[in-house]
C-alpha cells in the first residue's frame, strides 16, 4: 500500500470511527459524568487500536470496510469503539495525581485537571463499563462471538494484563530491570490491549484460530515495538510534540528501554522487532494485510 493510499485509508476508517464513537457516548448519563466521558474520549489521539481492529477486520475477511456487511461493519466498529473506551479510562486514570499525576493529556488538560478527581475517576469507571456493554449488545452477532469478546478484553485490561504491567510498573520506579523483566512489563501494560484490538477485529470476521494467533504473533511485536518508540519519544520530544508532559519517565527514575539499552541501540531494537512483526504477517496466510503493514510502520515513524 502505497503512502499516499494509506493516508486516504486511514482518514476513512478515522473518520467512521469517530462518528461512530461519539454515537456509542450518547447515552442517558447525568451530564456531570457524560461530559468527562466524552471530554476523555473524543478527543482524538493516534487511534492505533481501533485502526489495528478495523485492519484486522479487513485481513480477515479480504474485504474493505465499504465492502462489508452491515452487520460486520457493525461488529467491527464496536469492537474498535470498545478497546478504545478501555484506553482512554487507562488514561484517565494513569493521570491522576495517585498515578503518573500528569496536567496534559492530547495537548489539552487531563480530565481531573478539568473537571476534578472524582468526576474523572468516575468518567474512568463508566468508559470501561461502556465497552462491555458494546460488546455485549444484541446486535444480531453469535453470542459465542461476543463471549469470546468480553473475555479477550477483560484479561487484556485485567491483572493479567494492563492493569497487571502497571502495577510492575509502579513497583519498578527506581529499580533496575533486566531487558525480559522490562518485556514482560510491557507485554502486560500496553501490548496486551493492541494485541487485543486485533483479535477482537478478528473474531468480529469470523477468524480462525490459525488466524487469530498469526495477528497475535504480529500484535506481540508491534505492541512491544510501541512502547519502545514511546520510551525514546519521552526523550527526543517536547511536551507539545507528544501532547503530553515529556521527560517524566527519566524525571520518576521509571526503567526504560532507552535507560537500559541506550537511545541508538532502543531504535534499533524497535525497527527489528517491525521487521519481525511483518514477516509474521507475510507468514500468516492472511488476505489483506496491507493496512496492517502500514500501521505497524507507522509505529516506527511516528513523532508523537
Amino acid at each position: 500500500m502505497s503512502a499516499w493510499a494509506f493516508s486516504t485509508w486511514r482518514q476513512q476508517r478515522l473518520d467512521e470511527f469517530e462518528l461512530a464513537l461519539d454515537q456509542f457516548i450518547h447515552i442517558n448519563a447525568p451530564p456531570s459524568l457524560l461530559e468527562p466521558m466524552r471530554y476523555a474520549a473524543l478527543a482524538g489521539g493516534k487511534r492505533m487500536r481501533p485502526m489495528l481492529t478495523m485492519a484486522a477486520g479487513e485481513a480477515i475477511s479480504g474485504l474493505a470496510t465499504e465492502q462489508q456487511s452491515p452487520l460486520l461493519r457493525e461488529s467491527v466498529l464496536r469492537a474498535a469503539a470498545a478497546v478504545e473506551c478501555v484506553h482512554v479510562y487507562s488514561l484517565v486514570h494513569d493521570d491522576l495525581p495517585c498515578m503518573d499525576d500528569d496536567a496534559m493529556r492530547r495537548g489539552r488538560p487531563t480530565t481531573h485537571v478539568q473537571y476534578g478527581e472524582a468526576q474523572a475517576l468516575l468518567a474512568g469507571d463508566a468508559l470501561q463499563a461502556l465497552a462491555f456493554e458494546l460488546l455485549s449488545a444484541d446486535v444480531g452477532l453469535a453470542p459465542a462471538i461476543q463471549v469470546q469478546w468480553c473475555r479477550a478484553l477483560s484479561r487484556a485490561a485485567g491483572a493479567m494484563g494492563m492493569c497487571g504491567g502497571q502495577a510492575i510498573d509502579i513497583a519498578s520506579v527506581g529499580m533496575p530491570l533486566s531487558l525480559e523483566e522490562l518485556e514482560h512489563m510491557h507485554a502486560g501494560k500496553t501490548g496486551a490491549l493492541l494485541r487485543c484490538a486485533l483479535s477482537l477485529g478478528a473474531h468480529a470476521a469470523l477468524a480462525t484460530p490459525e488466524q487469530v494467533q498469526a495477528l497475535d504473533a504480529f500484535g506481540t511485536r508491534i505492541g512491544l515495538a510501541f512502547q519502545v518508540i514511546d520510551d525514546v519519544l519521552d526523550v527526543t520530544a517536547d511536551s507539545q510534540q507528544l501532547g503530553k508532559t515529556a521527560g517524566k519517565d527519566a524525571a520518576h527514575n521509571k526503567p526504560t528501554f532507552v535507560s537500559l539499552l541506550g537511545l541508538d541501540a532502543a531504535r534499533a531494537y524497535a525497527r527489528d522487532l517491525h521487521d519481525q512483526a511483518v514477516q509474521a504477517l507475510a507468514q500468516s496466510g492472511l488476505r489483506e494485510t496491507r493496512a496492517l503493514e502500514a500501521l505497524a510502520e507507522q509505529v516506527i515513524v511516528r513523532t508523537n
